[in-house]
């Protein structure tokens, strides 16, 4: 076996705590970066996201109860690819793995910039003075493209620090943002509507440069773009059409699943569960929170019409900018409160931690399947080194460099038409569908374990964990599988268009985005390409990789 890999173990070190993992699992399902900006976008629907996000949780229970199982079965660097590869066989499972991990994760590079100008960078300017900077951060091209590189310096150095210094940062942002949203959310039950009217009115002008009445004007532009999205209400029906776009947001509390031959005490099935379960639940109890507050203080209709009067210009759908010329930040929204200065960017500074704590999601859980494919000798050798620090710096590197280049095709939305719709942009959110089919091929995967590798999945921890007879594992897959195919047919067959509407539809990326369906396509083509390249030159070496992936290495 020593022979069969690139050497006789991983040399990853177990540097982390499950309370590390824990509060990477709830950075990764992040209410700020992640939360705030999914629901700003969600301003034309018709179910309550209060209910929606209360039903999404209760499916994505079974997600953590699927991969905190298969942790505990096979606690490996790499995760999704290590666990099909080794259920499935290669080639499988390296498609999926690469596709989901790899090539579709340059995709959020940009979105992660906006959210650092958008989050942090814009609202700070602003509460410096600087109104001309922020503005301008708030902006389109070059703007957005600074913010991008930016965001790939930091990953890069939190990532090449190492697992055990990242651990630090994480935790020191999880303090110190848990600090700034207690503050956001007591401002927010303490305010009153009248008072946020009028701090909207001084402070944006202080922060911006805007003149005249505010409230009245956004709201109006936010009844312009049709934002109807309820707090609370709508049918089933409505409140199920809601979820596919919200699990942009939370779908992911299993997004330190292939770091865990990194963690210790990785084989604790409860332990894992409880990781994950309590960030995905503590996430979604503070989203309600945080809804509730802002429907007391801000107005919960004028919140929906603030994120419709940005985002309908933001998409093109309209070329007058708004009257609030930046994106509705809930935070910027809940500092307006209070007219003390030192206060607003004492909590603005707090609640950027949210984006530093999480930023190095972006790549971090990446590297650790581009290296384990590396260490099958799917890829070059070169991308299973390991620096000083642990760090697999040549399989960063992979991440790094191409998605400088997918983040200027975004920042310039390059091939969009003349009045500015499509492009690259267009395909953003096959991110999120192709993450979503490798998910989907892991819960597959989960449901056969017991039966495929029967004595592995004995001699578990989770061996003795049934419901009826029936292994929970394959219970829980048949659950998150069944709720993974309802996402995929909404996004690939979007109702919307199906009933006559016009446009993008209610998620952009139907079978109608050509652009995403050919990303998509490429995507899987590539994968293919590199396993059956690299499977004949190991056959013309004498490595033969099928007996490579019928092994479970040693970290």
């Amino acid at each position: 076996m020593s022979n069969l890999f690139v050497r006789k173990a991983t040399g990853m070190v177990r540097s982390w705590s499950v309370f590390d993992a824990f509060i990477y699992a709830f950075f990764s399902i992040n209410l700020v970066t992640l939360g705030f900006y999914s629901f700003s976008q969600m301003y034309y629907f018709g179910g309550g996201m209060i209910p929606a996000l209360l039903v999404s949780a209760a499916f994505i229970i079974f997600e953590v109860v699927v991969y905190a199982s298969l942790i505990a079965v096979m606690p490996r660097s790499g995760g999704d690819y290590v666990w099909q590869t080794r259920i499935f066989g290669g080639g499988i499972g390296f498609i999926l793995s690469i596709t989901g991990w790899w090539f579709t994760l340059w995709l959020w590079t940009p979105i992660y910039g906006d959210m650092l100008r958008q989050i942090v960078i814009t609202p700070l300017l602003g509460a410096f003075g600087l109104q001309s900077a922020a503005v301008w951060f708030a902006g389109q091209g070059n703007a957005l493209f600074v913010c991008s590189l930016l965001t790939l310096g930091f990953v890069a150095l939190v990532i090449f620090l190492g697992m055990k210094n990242y651990a630090r940062v994480q935790k020191y942002s999880f303090y110190a943002g848990m600090l700034g949203l207690l503050i956001v959310i007591v401002l927010l039950f303490t305010g009153s509507p009248d008072a946020f009217k009028s701090g909207l009115a001084s402070n944006s002008a202080a922060y911006f440069g805007t003149q005249g009445e505010l409230y009245d004007a956004t709201a109006q532009a936010g009844v312009d773009a049709f934002a109807s999205t309820p707090l609370t209400g709508g049918s089933f029906g409505l409140i199920m059409l809601t979820l596919p776009y919200l699990v942009f947001f939370n779908l992911w509390p299993n997004w330190g699943a292939t770091l865990y031959g990194e963690v210790r005490g990785a084989t604790d099935y409860k332990r894992n569960f409880a990781g994950m379960a309590w960030a995905l639940v503590i996430t979604t109890a503070l989203g309600i929170l945080f809804f509730l507050g802002v429907a007391k203080t801000i107005g919960w209709d004028f919140y929906v019409q603030a994120n419709a009067a940005w985002w309908n210009y933001a998409w093109g759908y309209v070329t007058t900018a708004p009257p609030l010329p930046v994106w509705p930040n809930p935070a910027m929204l809940a500092v307006f409160l209070t007219d003390n200065r030192l206060v607003q960017i004492v909590v603005l500074l707090l609640m950027s931690t949210w984006w530093f704590g999480w930023a190095g999601t972006l790549f971090l859980s990446s590297t650790r399947v581009i290296f384990a494919a590396a260490f099958d000798r799917l890829l070059p050798e070169k991308a299973a080194e390991l620096n000083k620090n642990g760090t697999p710096v040549n399989a960063m590197l992979y991440m790094i460099l191409p998605a400088m280049l997918v983040s200027a095709l975004y920042a310039y939305n390059v091939g969009a038409a003349p009045d500015g719709t499509g492009g690259f942009k267009s395909i953003t959110l096959a991110a999120t569908q192709g993450i979503a089919i490798m998910y989907f091929g892991t819960a597959i995967a989960a449901i056969i374990l017991p039966y495929k590798k029967k004595a592995l999945y004995e001699a578990s921890p989770i061996a003795q964990m049934k419901v009826a007879g029936i292994p929970l594992i394959t219970v829980a897959g048949v659950i998150f599988a069944g709720f993974l195919g309802f996402l995929l047919v909404e996004w690939m067959f979007d109702p919307w268009l199906n009933s006559g509407g016009e446009g993008a539809g209610l998620y952009g990326i139907s079978f109608k985005n050509t652009n995403s369906i050919i990303f998509l396509l490429a995507c899987y083509g590539s994968a293919a390409a590199i396993y059956y390249g690299f499977k004949a030159r190991r056959k013309n070496e004498g490595i033969d990789l099928d007996k490579v992936q019928a092994e479970i290495p040693s970290e």
